[in-house]
């Protein structure tokens, strides 16, 4: 399939531009992207210009104003935007513009119905429940009333004395939120009140939405991630594996991602590791089909120390760590580029494959590099980067919108996230030598106000957590 009738509006900044232009550019397809005052020295620009030339530049004053978004697609003549992830990603009403618009365009991700259906967690529970698909005990519908909220939580602390926990904890979450935002845990009955109302009140000054949901809190599971592509029209489903994404911040922020997401055979599990991915991934493209899913998208999963998995939610979107799941995986044989994928199958292209031409070799792990100060609650660092780079290996992929020629002043407008770095290796102990081997090339420097101890990142702490990787 040609796509050479369309230009890609890439609304979105730093290293998920720029994986997306060279996706473009691998397609045959032209693109135009879009940059701040802030962004002004980000590589996303510079790739840009040297891909497409300054025609292929346009400056905005936010990557939030949809208007101002449209208004670049249609000076640029764009047919189709791609919103990354975060921003616009996952918002239904921006998908359902772009295609239903004057000048309609391809919206690169599923179709906004589905990101409607799929994005609010409480409809995902009850398609999940419709399924015999587990998940965390609590309500399946939004709740706005105090008095069935006590009701709810009074259960599930009542439910988790019956199964021996004394010091029970209960989650209450805005139903609209996602990415760890408007989450609180609740330890004890008396204190419950006093939370409903505040993440009441944040979710609908946030979210425009107040409704919540009251869940059980797991204590010690492993965070897993299923990676589904479909094709247009939601008949053809496939998955590119799980990825473990147990090691995060504080803030449930991200921070280290590993692909398979258990080593079976190799770490001694109390459960039958291989039988809790196989039944991920089914329970995984089963909703896929039952929801008519049409592009590339996460079920989130959270597993119990003694292997039982609880659905968390469906992420509508490319994530950031699609990477770590298509450096282990071959179709037919060769390498695949999930974003690729994506934007071939958005714009009508047939999958041209099954499950059974997919095949995973090795293990991935992936870094995120964020200047952070890890030791006080991962607080976000300001500062200018004056030393950046890292050694090249043939096992080694870093994405990054840091340049490493010049200084770089850290936009804190937005999440201080300074690279990307994905490591393969033939299996977990490969992979984890190589993981730390780059993590000591790596160099890193900057400054706050001209202090360098004032500079923090979590390149210690990526190290530190590199020996326990996929370990309860």
């Amino acid at each position: 399939m040609t796509y050479d009738r369309h230009t890609v509006l890439i609304a979105n900044r730093g290293e998920i531009a720029m994986r997306v232009m060279r996706a473009c550019t691998r397609l045959g397809l032209d693109f135009v992207c879009v940059y701040t005052q802030e962004d002004r020295m980000s590589g996303h620009v510079r790739l840009a210009r040297e891909l497409a030339g300054d025609r292929a530049v346009y400056k905005i004053t936010s990557y939030l104003d949809a208007n101002e978004l449209f208004s670049v697609a249609d000076q640029s003549g764009a047919t189709a935007v791609h919103p990354g992830y975060g921003f616009f990603a996952e918002d239904f009403r921006f998908a359902r513009r772009v295609v239903r618009r004057d000048r309609p365009m391809e919206f690169i991700g599923p179709s906004w119905w589905v990101i409607r259906d799929l994005g609010d967690k409480i409809n995902t529970k009850r398609i999940a429940r419709s399924l015999k698909v587990p998940t965390v005990p609590g309500s399946d519908r939004p709740v706005y009333s105090e008095m069935e909220a006590e009701e709810i939580a009074s259960s599930l602390f009542e439910f988790q004395a019956t199964q021996g926990i004394s010091d029970g904890v209960i989650m209450v979450k805005a139903s609209a939120g996602g990415g760890g935002m408007g989450i609180e845990e609740v330890g004890s009955f008396d204190e419950f009140r006093s939370v409903f109302r505040r993440i009441r009140n944040y979710a609908k000054r946030n979210f425009g939405d107040e409704g919540v949901l009251i869940e059980q809190r797991i204590f010690d599971f492993n965070h897993l991630e299923v990676q589904v592509v479909s094709e247009r029209g939601g008949k053809n489903h496939v998955h590119f594996g799980t990825r473990n994404c147990s090691i995060q911040s504080t803030g449930k922020q991200k921070r280290v991602e590993i692909a398979p997401g258990f080593a079976p055979g190799v770490i001694p599990y109390t459960f039958d590791a291989s039988k809790v991915l196989s039944e991920i991934t089914e329970h995984s493209l089963a909703m896929a089909h039952n929801a008519h899913y049409d592009n590339v998208g996460t079920w989130e999963w959270i597993v119990t120390p003694k292997g039982e998995p609880f659905l968390m939610e469906v992420n509508t979107r490319i994530q950031v760590e699609n990477g770590v799941s298509a450096v282990i995986s071959r179709v037919n044989g060769e390498h695949v580029d999930i974003i690729t994928e994506q934007i071939r199958l958005a714009l009508g292209d047939k999958l041209g494959y099954g499950q059974d031409d997919i095949s995973f070799d090795g293990v991935g792990i992936e870094y995120r590099v964020v200047a952070e100060n890890t030791g006080n609650r991962f607080t976000p660092c300001a500062g200018r980067i004056t030393d950046f780079g890292w050694q090249e290996h043939d096992w080694l992929q870093v994405f990054t919108q840091v340049p490493v020629d010049r200084e770089y002043e850290i936009p804190m407008e937005f999440d201080p996230n300074l690279a990307l770095a994905i490591v393969w290796g033939r299996d977990l102990d490969e992979a984890k030598e190589r993981g730390s081997r780059f993590l000591d090339e790596l160099v890193l420097q900057g400054e706050v106000g001209g202090k360098p101890d004032d500079f923090y990142t979590n390149v210690r702490y990526l190290k530190e957590k590199t020996g326990r990787i996929l370990e309860f």
